[in-house]
């Protein structure tokens, strides 16, 4: 007998012209968000949008992600001193005009936004059975990451913001968070409802950086 019973045609899903259009304009409106509203999120919603995260792919199905959610003000207050420190640092590295723009440039949300969530990786996870992740554990991580873009676009279909914040320093963080030293940082979140909506990135408008196509290479 087979292991998987094939789907009845009738039970498959159609993608048609309008879903495949609908899902190009839900990519192309994913915008890293940097100013919200400080309207509180419904608890529901939240949980609709971790249960879809748990659909992302996974390394032999071990789904390592662990999600932690920051409310306690102390600890939200040592996360941005956290991220000024590592800003002021960052702005350091540069010089003249770049250095200029980079002052300028609104690169988190953490006193608006009102949920934080910081994204781990249990790197001793038993499910999954090791299956994966022998020549390449570092799958672990990259599954974590799927599951952080899942969520990402359910927010954003369900007209939330997210703003990925990569400008901390992770010991420090690890130390705020009182986290297991198994589990690896992935990524600190802001989500909630944005202030503002725009298709191109806020990077792109600022004069930062442009997005860039890269070709397929062959081989």
């Amino acid at each position: 007998m087979p292991m998987f019973a094939p789907l009845d045609q009738q039970d498959r899903p159609v993608f048609d012209a309008a879903f495949q259009a609908g899902f190009v304009d839900l990519l192309a409106w994913r915008r890293d968000v940097r100013r919200f509203r400080s309207d509180e999120i419904p608890e529901p919603l939240l949980g609709s949008l971790l249960a879809l995260a748990s659909l992302a792919p996974s390394v032999g199905n071990c789904q390592p992600t662990r999600w932690v959610r920051i409310d306690d003000p102390g600890r939200r207050t040592a996360v941005i001193a956290n991220f000024e420190a590592a800003n002021r640092a960052a702005l350091a590295t540069y010089d003249g005009e770049r250095a200029q723009t980079y002052a300028r440039l609104k690169l988190e949300g953490l006193r608006e936004a009102p949920v934080h969530v910081a994204v781990f990786c249990d790197e001793e996870t038993p499910q999954g059975h090791g299956l994966g992740v022998r020549t390449l554990p570092q799958m672990r991580r990259y599954s974590a990451v799927c599951a952080l873009h899942t969520f990402w676009l359910a927010a954003r279909m369900h007209g939330l913001g997210v703003g990925w914040i990569s400008i901390l320093e992770p010991g420090d963080l690890v130390a705020t968070l009182d986290i297991p030293q198994n589990w690896s940082f992935i990524a600190y979140l802001c989500v909630g409802w944005p202030q503002e909506e725009h298709r191109t990135p806020e990077l792109e408008r600022a004069g930062w950086q442009a997005r860039v196509d890269h070709p397929l290479l062959r081989r």
